[in-house]
């Protein structure tokens, strides 16, 4: 390794001497003390890789000198030291690298260079689904459908970890990525072997999801980016960025009695999405921070993209390893960190000096109230006390902008926006279920689930719910009988520490059996709806709603048939189970009555946070850890029994499943040039706040969708359809899912949900995917017209994927969200900005005109797009920024996608 600008120095581990990058060279002409501890992290990688092509000297002294005055736009390279996967994103992820050696070797390359450079770890938990629920057996009958319904996609992971080198599978079953990530793979320092020489340096990754930056709450750099993007990364291509903002976000003080880490989060989110950090580093520091544990850090980590930011990042103190302690880490690890960290200088205590930020937000923990967030946006915090009034204000707005003769539900079976206006009144539909029979009414609560990854790493808040349960069970409260419940936690610690305390029989009692360990209702595997509760909401049109204790709550997302969802803290999950509708306030009002006929309120049943404590101290702890994941690369028994080849080249046979993608089959060695856009139709033309969700679903395949058309083509029951996540890894469904989701409102067809558009200069109405062919079999490239924060919401690679596959060259948008932006480059698809306050509107865009973009080249930015109107006259030449921001991105781009531009790499 080169020490032109940084130093080698050593550290002494059990005298053993490990060598370490330090940055006593540059401390001669930089404040170094100024940098945020994220910015050090990323100056030392850039010292470690100074030999290398990508790092030129003056990216070194533009990050050392951290000029927070001036508007500075420098790119730089990271190298992460590893990447972790879901089998969402990481399924299509692997497809990609086992058809990237099918490339290589129809090409004539060495097919071994497709092999991870660095650790990459696969967590298979995206796949389970709620089908049972509220009953003993749910986990073991959804774990052993799930089996059935993702052999294919199992089999071929198991395939891969044999085929490929440096790459691990964690089984199903054993819990969801982010908690594992946290609980167990997260080293915060590597000690690894370079060139015969022992070297230390930060634990740094990137990962297919989103919310990859939970693990920021360790001290731990990292974010989500596309799938398409962490491949190249394990081919050891760094990640690309300007040097970031950075926000510094001051905490003082603590929570009150009785405020949990859910409503913080949810109100930091508020705050910070307000503030507006997208694209930026926010950074926590503060005296607040000792009030919070390594669990609290990580859920508001998690939820740096619902505040918008890359990451949200805490610092390496006395806090975190501790936390490694508890988790069963070893001593010499523990060692390991707190040497380096204070060798290298990012070691966090009272005594450290304040960094400087480009900006600064000061937040008063003991500020904090009970909160909600929705109906449709995690940022849109409710104050609990305002909860029931802001549900009635949202339903009678959706009332007065209904049209009373529309159809209730869409073609897609998604839930329409109408309803009739007694609803407003209470009136519901009488259901009969499970031998009872009761009204089902507007703001029923239909789904409660403790689920996904915000807050199950966090013992305080899985504790209150259950021991509210426990003071709900006693008080001889039950569940709702129209409410689905589940719990799906992050680990099988979560569950031991809870059947230890003697919790889980009560959250069994009211409903919340175990369902599976994964990601279950907040990515949109809620299953489905009992058919009474389905029927009465439908013959209704009733608005219901779902509480989860999730971070995602997009429309359409949790189920099609739900019209509100709202984010909540765990114990409140369980108190509007109880409770039973949105409409009532449960500061105020009843969850039911006790045997004697008296009204028990939430206030009643709310746990003490001593209690909790205690609790978590005498059943949280490391023999647990190390117990749960001494054989977290095990699976069960039929996972041991799925076979696969042992080939190192995959031979793709049939499956519904995983097919080999046509990205690479037509490439050849030389890049291509950048050609111009003639004459392109708009096919898709959306508002404002596009997510991912609305581009590649991944929720349920409906049997009328283009998707569910094809599968039934192929011989696929309706049954055996399973969601669009699963089947990533088969680009004719993912294709066919592109622009499906039930809740899109395409303007190009107007008063319609889902996969329609119009076919130009037909006129004719007709699916997405049907227009997108025929635009294709006539070589007419087509784009897509948005308004402002396109691509929000999940790191979706199918979201850039599908399009390229519909023969959508470039994007029109006022905006992008940042892991999409990148994603549409590393696809070749051009993304093009319109200048501030212009859009479709101000050149009064209709989607029915043609489009031309000349061929750009290295260095532009910004093109003139030519439109004509359907007569071919001329109507707008409107000047457009290119939103490719690095060298890097434009060599991605002209090489019609990153992968792409990794085989011609390796091939040379």
């Amino acid at each position: 390794m080169s020490n032109k600008l940084g130093k080698v120095t050593t550290i002494d581990l059990e005298g053993n001497s490990v060598n370490m990058m330090s940055f006593e060279k540059l401390e001669e002409q930089y404040d170094l003390k100024r940098l945020p501890y994220s910015i050090k992290i990323l100056l030392e990688n850039l010292l470690r890789h100074e030999s290398e092509t990508f790092v030129a000297e003056d990216d070194i002294h533009q990050v050392a000198k951290w000029e927070t005055d001036k508007e500075i736009e420098h790119e730089i390279a990271f190298v992460p030291a590893r990447v972790v996967l879901q089998d969402f994103t990481g399924v299509p992820a692997i497809v990609d690298l086992a058809a990237m050696r099918n490339a290589m070797d129809r090409l004539k390359g060495d097919t071994s260079k497709i092999n991870p450079f660095n650790p990459v770890e696969l967590v298979i938990d995206h796949s389970v689904m709620v089908d049972y629920y509220a009953t003993d057996d749910a986990l073991e009958k959804n774990t052993e459908i799930e089996i059935q319904r993702n052999s294919e996609r199992y089999k071929f992971l198991k395939w891969g970890q044999s085929a490929f080198t440096n790459f691990k599978v964690v089984p199903p079953g054993r819990g969801i990525v982010h908690q594992v990530n946290l609980e167990y793979l997260a080293r915060c320092v590597f000690n690894t072997e370079i060139n015969n020489q022992q070297w230390a340096y930060p634990d740094t990754l990137v990962g297919t999801d989103s919310h990859t930056t939970m693990i920021n709450g360790l001290g731990i750099l990292g974010w989500g980016v596309g799938g398409i993007e962490a491949e190249a990364a394990m081919l050891g291509q760094p990640v690309t960025m300007l040097i970031p903002k950075v926000v510094g976000f001051k905490l003082s003080g603590k929570l009150n009695a009785g405020v949990t880490a859910t409503d913080m989060v949810l109100t930091i989110t508020e705050r910070l999405r307000a503030h507006g950090v997208v694209g930026k580093f926010v950074e926590f520091y503060g005296p607040g921070l000792e009030h919070l544990s390594t669990a609290d850090r990580a859920t508001i980590a998690n939820m740096a993209p619902e505040y918008g930011a890359t990451c949200g990042i805490f610092p390496l103190d006395k806090e975190s390893t501790r936390y490694l302690k508890l988790t069963g880490r070893s001593d010499s690890q523990i060692k390991l960190v707190e040497t380096y960290a204070q060798k290298l200088g990012i070691w966090h205590d009272k005594n450290s000096a304040d960094a400087s930020y480009h900006e600064n937000i000061e937040f008063d923990l003991s500020k904090v109230e009970p909160s909600i967030a929705g109906p449709k946006r995690p940022q849109d915090r409710i104050a609990l006390s305002d909860a029931s009034a802001k549900f009635h204000e949202w339903l009678d707005e959706r009332i007065s902008t209904i049209d009373p003769d529309a159809n209730a539900f869409s073609d897609e079976g998604g839930a329409s926006a109408d309803a009739e206006a007694s609803q407003s009144q209470g009136k519901g539909v009488s259901v009969e279920y499970k031998n009872q029979k009761f009204d089902l009414k507007p703001g029923a609560v239909v789904i409660a689930a403790i689920t996904s990854c915000t807050n199950t790493s966090n013992p305080s808040v899985l504790i209150a719910a259950g021991l509210l349960a426990k003071k709900a069970r006693e008080k001889g409260l039950t569940t709702k009988p129209w409410v689905k419940t589940s719990l799906a936690p992050g680990s099988q610690v979560v569950t031991e520490y809870l059947k230890n305390a003697g919790l889980m029989d009560d959250l069994n009692a009211l409903g919340f059996n175990l369902v599976g360990y994964g990601c279950t209702t907040c990515i949109g595997n809620s299953g489905p709806l009992s058919k009474p509760i389905e029927n009465g909401i439908r013959t209704g049109k009733l608005p219901v709603c779902s509480v989860l204790s999730g971070n995602r709550n997009f429309e359409g997302r949790i189920h099609s048939d739900i019209a509100a969802n709202y984010l909540a803290s765990p114990p409140l999950v369980v108190a509007y189970a109880l409770a039973g509708n949105m409409q009532i306030d449960l500061t105020k009002e009843p969850l039911g009555n006790d045997a004697d006929g008296k009204p028990v309120y939430m206030k009643d049943l709310w746990p003490e946070d001593s209690q909790i404590k205690k609790i978590a101290d005498e059943f949280v702890s490391q023999n647990l850890f190390s117990e749960k994941y001494a054989d977290i690369f095990k699976g069960n028994q039929i996972w041991d029994k799925l076979e696969v080849s042992d080939k190192t080249i995959y031979d793709w046979p049939e499956s519904s499943y995983i097919k080999q993608p046509p990205f690479f089959t037509s490439m050849d060695k030389k890049t291509p040039d950048v050609n111009a856009i003639d004459n392109a139709q708009c096919l898709v033309k959306v508002g404002d706040s596009i997510t991912t969700d609305h581009i590649s679903p991944a929720g349920a395949i409906s049997e009328s969708s283009p998707a569910g058309e094809y599968l039934k083509s192929i011989g696929i029951e309706v049954k055996d359809f399973n969601s669009y996540g699963s089947r990533r890894g088969n680009h004719e469904v993912m294709m066919r899912g592109t622009f499906a989701n039930v809740r899109l409102k395409n303007q190009l067809a107007p008063g319609t949900e889902g996969s329609h558009t119009t076919h130009y200069p037909s006129g004719e109405q007709m699916s997405i995917f049907d227009a997108a062919q025929k635009y294709q079999n006539n070589n007419v490239p087509s784009v897509v017209i948005a308004g402002k924060e396109y691509g929000t919401g999940s790191s979706r690679d199918w979201a850039a994927k599908g399009p390229a596959l519909l023969g959508i060259k470039a994007v029109l948008a006022e905006s992008y969200e940042r892991i999409h932006r990148s994603n549409l480059i590393g696809m070749g698809i051009l993304p093009l900005q319109f200048r501030d306050n212009e859009g479709a509107d101000k050149y009064d865009l209709k989607g029915n005109e043609t489009f031309s973009i000349p061929a750009i080249k290295a260095g532009d930015k910004s093109v003139v797009v030519t439109v004509k109107d359907e007569s071919g006259k001329s109507k707008a030449e409107i000047d457009m920024i290119i939103r490719i921001d690095t060298e890097n991105e434009f060599q991605y781009f002209s090489n019609g996608g990153i992968l792409h531009f990794v085989i011609r790499k390796l091939l040379d």
